[in-house]
């Protein structure tokens, strides 16, 4: 059964317009002029998604979002905010009353789409109807290049796979700038590559599963090449949200490793993400890197509706850094672990093939790794 969208708008060619968009699409469609209309009709119909105008003349959409997400009945459906509204102020006034994206008109056909898919492929539970199949996805995310972010999400992976006894899967989504193939020495990967030279529509989780690789840490991995001719294929970012739409249908648990934030549709990209973590470093200007990022992804719903947490890798001796209370002041929030500089062990790990977590597995940084693994652990058995 095609999947059900209310549009409310107050103007008539606006739901028009809307409309055909969304038919062409296969989306079932029904419409409400006013937000006292949208409410009733959202309990009635039960659609898997309102496009939510802001401007009304009755009751605006921040205050229908605030009525939706209020009742037990209407909490869970998911909210476009649709509006010629384009303020960073009034976003954050969306996604505070609990709006779930934002588009801002007017608005290209192909960019409503792919908002409208990310959201539905996110599928929310309502009461009384059945979960959706998709894991928890925990998305990782640096201000800059060459932060670690990729060592992160494999340890990680391989800590929350023995802490919760469970399928992981971990993917590397940087074109053309992996890393895990040589860290772990194997042969030059092809799975991100041959999923991205698809067409989005073959991209099915099946298809995705034949390019997951098992290996003996745990979680299965999406791996990157480490080819520079490949980093073109960051365009393909239809084929990418086909990824994201189904890789987290695999497992229970998906880790996300975005590296630094240059992929196209970020915003759209980031919707699929549960939670997500930033990557800071204990000096002024990697703190200010990562709270500008910590701002966009805030505007996006992060931290409000949707948790965002930091994490610290420290690469220098202490009496080269900022202490954790000053991190702490110019953050603006707690650290959820600081992991400790351990040149000879990455040292070792290089030479061996091996994750970090793997070469003392009772030292500082595997035990931070560890304490991770526990607070995302009781995160995901209480969500």
């Amino acid at each position: 059964m095609a999947e059900k969208i209310l549009i409310v708008d107050d103007d008539a060619e606006t739901l028009r317009l809307v409309g055909l968009m969304l038919q062409r699409q296969g989306y079932q469609v029904v419409s409400a002029s006013n937000g006292a209309q949208a409410i009733q009709m959202v309990t009635a119909e039960k659609p898997d998604l309102v496009i939510l105008d802001v401007m009304m003349p009755d009751i605006d959409g921040f205050q229908v979002t605030q009525q939706l997400r209020a009742n037990p009945e209407t909490a869970y459906v998911s909210i476009l905010m649709f509006t010629a509204k384009s303020q960073v102020e009034d976003k954050v006034v969306g996604y505070e009353a609990g709006v779930d994206d934002y588009l801002t008109k007017p608005i290209h056909p192909a960019e409503l789409t792919a908002h409208v898919r990310s959201l539905l492929a996110r599928g929310k539970t309502r009461p009384g109807g059945a979960k959706s199949d998709r894991g928890y996805t925990l998305g990782v995310i640096a201000p800059r290049g060459g932060m670690g972010a990729s060592s992160l999400v494999l340890n990680l992976g391989i800590a929350l796979h023995t802490a919760m006894s469970t399928e992981v899967v971990a993917a590397e989504l940087r074109p053309g700038q992996g890393s895990w193939a040589i860290d772990l020495g194997f042969a030059k990967p092809t799975g991100l590559n041959n999923l991205l030279h698809r067409k989005p529509a073959e991209i099915t989780a099946s298809v995705i599963e034949q390019e997951l690789v098992r290996t003996t840490l745990g979680p299965r991995l999406l791996m990157a090449a480490n080819d520079m001719k490949d980093v073109e294929l960051i365009a393909a970012s239809a084929q990418m949200q086909a990824i994201l739409q189904n890789l987290p249908t695999l497992s229970p648990i998906t880790l996300l490793d975005f590296g630094h934030n240059v992929l196209p549709n970020f915003e759209s990209l980031m919707a699929f993400c549960t939670e997500v973590i930033v990557l800071s470093e204990p000096f002024p200007i990697s703190i200010q890197r990562s709270r500008l990022l910590m701002d966009e992804l805030a505007a996006l719903g992060f931290g409000k509706s949707k948790l965002m947490s930091v994490v610290v890798l420290n690469r220098v001796r202490a009496d080269m850094q900022l202490s954790i209370p000053q991190m702490q002041e110019m953050l603006g929030v707690n650290p959820l672990v600081v992991i400790p500089p351990a040149p000879e062990q990455a040292y070792q790990a290089g030479l061996r093939n091996v994750p970090l977590i793997n070469v003392q597995p009772d030292g500082l940084v595997a035990l931070q790794f560890k304490k991770l693994a526990e607070i995302y652990t009781e995160r995901i058995q209480t969500r």
